[in-house]
């Protein structure tokens, strides 16, 4: 029985790196796969099942690696706030920013998938920059049902991707790049086909993801570094969905706003900053997103009550 998370738990969903996902198989990384060229690997569906160490579960999780599959048999795939039911074939495209899994509804499952990091298609390689193109941006919906016409086709291009990765041909990495575009072009003149299930699921979704999405901006370890999403904004365009469904989302499920939640953890960070480092005011200011002391002191005596340089002391 295939189980996915439970997302009314606000629990940090894991990371799963390539290292990982080559533990939970017994396949091994082919010789050959030159790292300093990003990595990249190909496989067939029913192969990796029968390989798979962990049998019937697919994390709802985030992979440290992009991955382009096309899935034949009956499956349920969810990706941020949108949980689509496959009929039969569908070509799915999955990038590190978003948890996503896929839910095997038969035993008759097939197909291929290839990863990938994205060094692999550094803009150099293959001038392309993976995270401009529309199916890897907020908002979109990046699983595709597919006709058996458009099956072929795909398989195709996989099947070749198969035959190559094995070659001895001293340039195959650079026509295996020209494969994956072939394969995201092919994907970007798909219209989406999306059924989305019932409302709530998704919005526990949606409220685990904000979780994880938060919380994956902390600990801040140094006055470097500074907070990447720092509005609700921020987040909503990261999740791709509306602002105002986020805010909704998120007041039905805890109480409370978008805003009051960033502002909540940005204050606990502010603190232990505050008591634990050495660093000054303006440097705790601006990694935890404030251009201006000022802004930093006012935001923080509003929470607190207190100066940020009398709680310090």
């Amino acid at each position: 029985m295939y189980q996915c998370l439970n997302f009314a738990n606000p629990a940090i969903m894991a990371i799963t790196t390539l290292e990982e996902f080559y533990s939970q198989t017994s396949t091994l990384i082919p010789e050959g796969i030159n790292k300093e060229i990003g990595h990249f690997n190909i496989f067939k569906i029913d192969e990796m099942i029968a390989h798979t160490k962990k049998k019937g579960t697919m994390p709802y999780n985030r992979r440290a690696y992009y991955k382009i599959s096309m899935i034949s048999g009956r499956n349920k795939a969810e990706y941020a706030d949108k949980v689509i039911d496959i009929e039969k074939n569908a070509l799915l495209f999955a990038t590190p920013k978003i948890p996503y899994n896929y839910l095997p509804q038969d035993d008759k499952q097939s197909g291929f998938f290839c990863i990938f990091t994205d060094e692999f298609l550094i803009p150099a390689k293959s001038g392309v920059v993976l995270d401009d193109l529309p199916l890897f941006q907020p908002g979109g919906y990046p699983i595709f049902q597919l006709s058996d016409a458009e099956v072929e086709d795909i398989t195709y291009i996989f099947k070749k991707m198969y035959k190559e990765l094995v070659s001895a041909y001293a340039y195959k990495y650079d026509l295996l790049r020209n494969y994956v575009l072939e394969l995201i072009h092919y994907g970007q003149k798909l219209q989406p086909a999306a059924v989305l299930y019932p409302s709530h699921t998704a919005s526990a979704r949606v409220s685990s993801l904000f979780i994880e999405l938060l919380e994956r901006q902390f600990p801040i370890d140094s006055p470097h570094q500074k907070l990447r999403l720092r509005t609700a904004k921020d987040y909503a365009e990261r999740l791709a969905v509306h602002v105002n469904h986020l805010n909704k989302v998120l007041k039905e499920n805890t109480g409370k706003t978008t805003t009051d939640i960033i502002a909540s953890r940005i204050i606990q960070e502010a603190k232990i900053l505050l008591r634990q480092t050495d660093w000054n005011i303006s440097e705790i200011a601006y990694s935890l997103g404030f251009e201006q002391v000022a802004h930093f002191s006012n935001f923080f005596r509003k929470q607190t009550s207190l100066a940020p340089i009398a709680f310090r002391s």
